[in-house]
Formats: C-alpha cells, structure tokens, sequence
C-alpha cells in the first residue's frame, strides 16, 4: 500500500487477490471521481491517474484471458476454444 499523506491507495502487484471486473471498474469510478475534485493535490491526482492506468491495465489483461477461454460450439456439437 502506498501511502502519501492523505491518501491510501492499494498498490498492484503479485500476490494480490485477483478482483472481478466490477471491483475494479468501481475503483476506476473511484479514481475518476476523486480526479475530478478541484482541490486534489496535483501530486495526489498524479499518483490516483497511475493508479488508475495499472487498474485498466489489469481490466483489460483480464479481458483478454477471459476472451480466450470463450468457447465456440462448433457444427459437429463439440466445444473448441475461441
């Protein structure tokens, strides 16, 4: 966990337990909607909007596992990875 001093911001690494999809979108609103404060420290919003890039970034490499467990049922009734 980083911490600077107001904020707490969950760091992103091995070992942490793997979040649904909408556990991190809302952390994303989050992020977006404390970015959105006028009076954020530049120094603090710097540290959310990484923050925030390392949680899309997480999103979209979930994604793309998932995408490539979707299975496809072919013409002949078996199950073939997408």
């Amino acid at each position: 966990m980083i911490r600077n001093d107001n904020i707490e911001i969950e760091e992103i690494g091995e070992g942490a337990k793997e979040r649904s999809l909408e556990e991190m979108f809302g952390e994303i609103e989050d992020v977006i909607e404390k970015l959105e404060d006028p009076d954020v420290p530049i120094e603090d919003a710097f540290i959310r909007y990484e923050n925030g890039m390392k949680i899309l970034k997480e999103c979209n490499d979930k994604l793309d596992r998932i995408e490539k467990k979707v299975l496809v049922l072919s013409e002949n009734g078996e199950l073939n990875e997408f």
